[in-house]
């Protein structure tokens, strides 16, 4: 029994008009555009404000290196992010898919979206930063964050492209893996401090037409409060479910209860299961258990005196076709804040 393949090949040569040579195959990978590394690099830069434009990087990896005293904006979404022996420089980094890393850099001010974030050898890092897992320092001193605090119109199909959820900010959570004993190697930046006093708005022609906003209620991320002190002992916990306006409602929750003096501690993005609900939820959950299925939870943690009745008040007033879990009293809120912010820990690996 013969190959079909091998006869096709012998009736395609045959084929062939005499004295014509086969030309070289051709495969899928040939036809990929070809990949400059210079063009997703800045290296021995100099007292330079510099920058890529939306769609200039397209998820391509990037490396910054040996840049003094420089500004730096990447206004698009990228796999990785190295950052090496830079002195005295301003760093904006659009969305990155993967880590951002600096090493022996020092006197340093960025603002920065990842999924991975860790500085070695550094000195004097001032960091807003949006990061969907724990922050890591090591070998470092004097290293300072803040939450992320940026808009521009493409920012939020870059976080989409980059795979990264603007709810998941651990931006406060620090890991040292070098303490050092009666030092704190790491802080928080003041709470009112003013971004664009540590990263400002690019001034040059080509960067301009980016339309930058730093104001907090314009943020792609949330402005959280993460791990300062609280200003009340009570919180309530809000979980939205997935649906069509899911986001918007999230979005306009935060702003009605900020906009009350409340402050939003912290946020998550998570999928859940029955049994997790079973457990964050208890006795409410069969109320829950239809929506799991349409995509993951939005749970938002807001603090202050009153902060239960103020979230009821306000979804009763503007969400009341929309079902949400809400932390029944103050007394109960806690457990709910804890029950389900330790689920969200475990199944994000935090």
């Amino acid at each position: 029994m013969g190959c079909f393949f091998s006869k096709r090949r012998k009736a395609e040569k045959e084929s062939r008009p005499q004295g014509e040579e086969e030309g070289p195959k051709q495969y899928s990978w040939d036809q990929r555009e070809k990949v400059d590394p210079k063009d997703y690099m800045f290296s021995g830069l100099k007292d330079e404000t510099i920058g890529r434009l939306p769609g200039k990087v397209a998820g391509q990896q990037f490396v910054i290196q040996d840049c003094e005293n420089c500004n730096i904006y990447i206004f698009d979404h990228s796999a990785t992010i190295t950052i090496d022996d830079c002195t005295n420089c301003i760093f904006f980094l659009g969305p990155v898919k993967g880590s951002v890393f600096f090493r022996n850099c020092r006197d340093c001010k960025c603002t920065l979206a990842c999924q991975q974030f860790r500085v070695r050898d550094c000195r004097k890092l001032e960091v807003f930063l949006c990061c969907a897992t724990q922050p890591i320092i090591e070998s470092s001193t004097s290293i300072k964050f803040g939450c992320f605090q940026w808009y521009y119109p493409e920012l939020a199909f870059q976080f989409k492209d980059a795979g990264l959820s603007i709810f998941n900010n651990a931006w406060s959570n620090i890991h040292d893996f070098t303490p050092v004993s009666g030092e704190f190697n790491w802080s928080l930046l003041p709470e009112d401090a003013v971004i664009q006093d540590y990263v400002p708005v690019p001034t040059t022609e080509e960067l301009k037409a980016v339309r930058v906003s730093t104001e907090a209620n314009r943020s792609i991320i949330p402005v959280s409060r993460g791990q300062r002190q609280k200003n009340s002992d009570e919180s309530c916990l809000v979980v939205l479910f997935a649906g069509d306006y899911t986001i918007a409602n999230a979005r306009k929750l935060i702003d009605e209860m900020v906009g009350k003096g409340f402050f939003l501690v912290q946020t998550k993005e998570v999928s859940m299961k029955a049994e997790d609900a079973q457990r964050v939820f208890q006795e409410k959950a069969a109320d829950f258990l239809p929506l799991l299925n349409k995509g993951p939870v939005i749970a938002l943690e807001f603090n202050g005196d009153g902060a239960v009745e103020g979230c009821h008040l306000i979804i009763n007033e503007i969400f009341s076709g929309t079902k949400m879990f809400v932390s029944e009293s103050k007394e109960t809120a806690a457990g709910d804040v804890d029950s389900f912010y330790n689920f969200a820990d475990i199944q994000m690996g935090v």
